[in-house]
């Protein structure tokens, strides 16, 4: 059975349950909305830079709120420069880098560090991408260079990237902030490699332009010596260095630059050129002197002799320094008659006072040619003077050669006897034999050549010349009485005025019966007709046969021919006691 109507309609008040029904539904309402707002936000990316705000500063730690209900800690220090104290203070908006959301403790974990470098990253990028500098500042030392900190990012500068020159001390560069030039950059790998030096470069070619712009080459200015060494100086003229050479200090011969110059000291220079493309200047000192070259041929002119000082010594020769600016060579050849092929530093030493000769003078090239053997005389004339030829001279055989031996005669000068000139009886070869190196002899001079710095001697002329003195005037058909030394089976030996010669057997007789050796005995004494004068092998050709060839022909046309009917034996008898009568 249905239920009555009124029993099943809704009061029209409402009542409590429904009111409590109402306000449940109206909370869940606005959570949801509340949630789906939040959703709706947008909550912060881990790895990205978000702003917050410093709530906090407590136990060396900034306490900061990057939104979303999300607090995290960093240390101070993140906030400060090198060598510099956090600037940093509660309500302060702060950039950092949201590492993570939630760590242990429920705190998003947060780093300005990490924030300062990809902000830093972000700049230095489109500075490196337009060539532009950067600041930063050094801040620690690593192995082959420093550390650079450009606002966050950390970069490396190399040792030869500090300066322009080596620093030894780079202290007073530490925590400096100045402008870097940025040489390459790699990202992904964190790498930063700046310059320095390359900022100096530039504002130091900047500088050097605008002062070679105001020098002219020729001009004279004030320099401060910067730096020296052995070939010379640099000196600054006012922000641009300039090369002092060492030849161009002054006239005379500078060993070293130190010599006449110090560091820090002001000196007057003279431009002598200038490179306009790589801003390199040439410095002259001496081009402010007066050159002593332009009296030069008026106070040394040629063959007058001067004392001077030995300035230098090379292989070729010796300088020496007539007056201060003013140097001559004594040419090797130039410093010794007698000794040849001999350092000059075995002749003369350095800074010894010697007297030369000027030789030539050549005003264009700046050389003067000197002369140290010619203020001595010449060995070879003072010898010819003094030992004329014929004079006998005695010396030690100083070398033996295969032509001949040199001797040492006065003066420090050698004599050469030659192998012809050793003996008369031996070959020379075979007499060179009987000498050694010491042995003193005695020589006769034969020749004296001055011009060729020769002298001739003779061993076997000492005594004279015992070939010529015993054939005297003999002439080829001469008749000279010899004496029989030797028999022996082609002929027999003889001996005339110590000279010995040999007659053969067929020139014994001009009977062939009698042309017989060994009817001579030792001793006898013969006559006999010259037939040859050899004065190079020193031998007389001597027969009896010509002697009686020519007594036969002399006896017929004195006393008849024959066609007088006269036989050979009355011819032959008549002339007989004629040279008896």
């Amino acid at each position: 059975m249905p239920r009555p109507a009124e029993t099943t309609a809704r009061p029209d008040k409402p009542t409590k349950e429904t009111n409590s029904h109402m306000a449940q539904h109206t909370s869940m309402e606005e959570f949801e909305a509340l949630l789906n707002e939040s959703f709706e936000m947008d909550t912060p990316e881990e790895g990205s830079v978000v702003k917050g705000k410093v709530i906090a500063i407590e136990a060396g730690q900034a306490i900061i709120d990057v939104g979303y209900k999300m607090e995290g800690r960093v240390d101070l220090k993140e906030f400060a420069n090198p060598g510099e104290n956090a600037d940093i203070n509660v309500g302060d908006e702060v950039e950092v880098f949201l590492r993570s959301a939630e760590n242990s403790r429920g705190e998003a974990v947060v780093s300005r560090e990490m924030a300062r470098r990809e902000e830093a990253w972000d700049r230095l990028e489109k500075a490196y991408a337009d060539d532009a500098r950067v600041e930063g500042a050094i801040f620690g030392r690593v192995k082959g260079g420093f550390t650079v900190d450009l606002g966050g990012a950390v970069a490396f500068l190399p040792g030869s990237q500090v300066d322009v020159r080596p620093v030894r001390d780079a202290g007073p560069l530490m925590g400096l902030k100045q402008p870097f030039q940025i040489l390459k950059m790699d990202r992904r790998r964190g790498n930063i490699v700046v310059s320095r030096r390359a900022i100096l470069e530039e504002s130091r070619a900047e500088q050097r332009a605008e002062v070679i712009a105001n020098l002219e080459e020729g001009q004279a200015v004030d320099g401060v010596v910067k730096n020296i060494t052995e070939y010379g100086a640099f000196v600054d003229l006012g922000g641009v260095d300039g090369l002092l050479h060492v030849t161009d200090m002054a006239w005379r011969r500078v060993n070293h630059p130190s010599e006449i110059l110090s560091i820090g000291e002001t000196v007057k220079v003279q431009v002598i050129k200038i490179n306009k493309e790589t801003h390199r200047i040439s410095l002259g000192m001496k081009q402010l002197q007066e050159d002593p070259w332009d009296l030069v041929a008026a106070k040394f002119p040629l063959s007058s002799v001067h004392q001077g000082r030995v300035t230098n010594i090379t292989d070729y020769g010796a300088f020496v320094e007539l007056e201060p600016g003013v140097e001559g060579l004594v040419h090797v050849s130039e410093m010794s008659w007698t000794k040849k092929n001999v350092h000059p530093g075995k002749i003369v030493s350095t800074s010894q006072e010697v007297e030369v000769m000027v030789l030539e003078i050549d005003g264009a090239k700046r050389r003067v040619s000197l002369g140290l053997k010619q203020t001595m005389r010449n060995p070879w004339e003072v010898f010819a003077e003094t030992h004329p030829e014929g004079t006998v001279v005695e010396g030690e055989v100083k070398n033996i050669t295969e032509f001949g031996l040199f001797v040492g005669l006065d003066g420090d000068i050698d004599g050469m006897v030659h192998l012809s000139d050793l003996s008369w009886d031996e070959r020379g070869e075979d007499a060179i034999q009987n000498y050694r190196k010491g042995d003193m002899v005695q020589a006769v001079v034969s020749e004296v050549d001055t011009e060729k710095e020769r002298i001739s001697l003779s061993i076997k002329n000492v005594g004279g010349d015992k070939f010529a003195e015993a054939v005297g005037g003999t002439k080829r058909g001469s008749i000279i009485t010899v004496a029989v030394t030797a028999i022996e089976d082609g002929g027999v030996e003889v001996e005339y005025e110590g000279m010995k010669s040999f007659i053969r057997r067929s020139d014994l007789s001009r009977d062939r019966s009698e042309q017989r050796p060994e009817r001579f005995s030792v001793g006898d004494k013969i006559d006999v007709r010259v037939t040859n004068v050899d004065s190079k092998t020193r031998r007389l050709g001597l027969s009896i046969k010509a002697r009686e060839i020519a007594e036969e022909k002399e006896a017929v046309e004195q006393y008849g021919s024959s066609d007088s009917g006269a036989s050979l034996g009355d011819i032959l008898g008549a002339a007989l006691k004629s040279n008896d009568d």
